[in-house]
């Protein structure tokens, strides 16, 4: 197998597919193409009204772009991973490129919780999250997908959709659509930017729902 670089990853995505590992130590990487594929619409992302009352009532602080290796090694941080050693060092040096960033959550100045994932032209694709306090998560998705929304995002790529995604909003589409989507979010201007805070995002999703 051809050694992966960040350009062919960059290709792989563009593509619609995306790299996996069986665990952490698995020296090989295999590509990923589902025949249904998740995705988180960016104007339509559901906050429930415990998470709302909670994100109103946080300490959290989100940031972008502080701490991705933190996030990584945060989503890596389980007995079963896909993130190898391999596919760690790829990211990292996509990060260092501007093709992957992380949005963190912090309480009391700790990572508590984050997602990272790469960007080409107004398309998201979510490679990963974790969290070490209730809600850290769900909340790092508001305010990513409340971000991905004000940056002109159109397409953010969940690659699969678990209950938790689908009660966030998340839907899953035909492989085909997908890549209708993709065609067109690739080739189309976005901007990463900074988040609000959990209790702007909150008012400005309920003011919009």
């Amino acid at each position: 197998m051809t050694a992966l670089t960040p350009d062919i990853l960059l290709r792989g995505y563009g593509m619609g597919i995306f790299p996996m590992a069986e665990h952490r130590d698995d020296p090989e990487v295999f590509w990923v193409d589902p025949k249904k594929r998740g995705i988180l619409p960016v104007d339509g992302f559901h906050i429930s009204k415990s998470l709302a009352k909670h994100m109103r009532r946080t300490s959290m602080v989100a940031t972008i772009d502080h701490d991705f290796e933190g996030v990584v090694d945060g989503c890596a941080d389980r007995i079963d991973t896909w993130i190898s050693g391999e596919i760690r060092q790829l990211y990292l040096r996509l990060f260092e490129r501007g093709h992957a960033h992380s949005l963190e959550i912090w309480e009391d100045d700790v990572l508590v919780g984050g997602v990272y994932g790469v960007v080409l032209g107004a398309a998201f694709f979510g490679e990963s999250m974790f969290s070490r306090r209730t809600n850290a998560s769900k909340t790092a998705l508001a305010c990513l997908v409340e971000a991905l929304g004000r940056g002109s995002f159109k397409l953010f790529d969940t690659q699969f959709i678990t209950d938790h995604l689908a009660s966030l909003g998340a839907v899953e589409i035909s492989r085909a659509q997908y890549h209708q989507r993709l065609r067109d979010a690739q080739y189309s201007k976005a901007t990463f930017l900074q988040p609000v805070s959990p209790q702007d995002v909150v008012q400005r999703m309920t003011q919009t729902s």
